[in-house]
């Protein structure tokens, strides 16, 4: 009994990698047309206004889904480096 459970606990913390890792490369796609847009018009790569307005928003949400702020700031943080380092990319290969 106990494996059956245990079983189906995996299977639906393996349902939800799978569908996180596709929100993350849809995600990454609409990112990389961002990235292309503001090489094609010079704009800077990085908006860290932008940046800090969405950490203090999804904290927020974080915190209204018993989720620790914390580890969802280090997470989004992650993500947001990882973009601006594909918009430093787009605007190289422009430049």
């Amino acid at each position: 009994m106990a494996d059956e459970t245990l079983s189906r606990y995996r299977q639906s913390i393996d349902n939800i990698d799978a569908a996180l890792v596709f929100m993350l490369a849809e995600r990454f796609k609409i990112t990389q047309a961002v990235g292309a847009y503001k090489a094609a018009n010079t704009l800077p790569p990085a908006d860290p206004g932008r940046e800090e307005r969405q950490i203090e928003r999804l904290r927020a949400l974080a915190k209204d889904a018993d989720l620790d702020p914390e580890f969802s700031e280090k997470f989004l943080r992650f993500i947001i480096d990882e973009v601006i380092r594909h918009h430093e990319k787009a605007r190289g290969a422009t430049a």
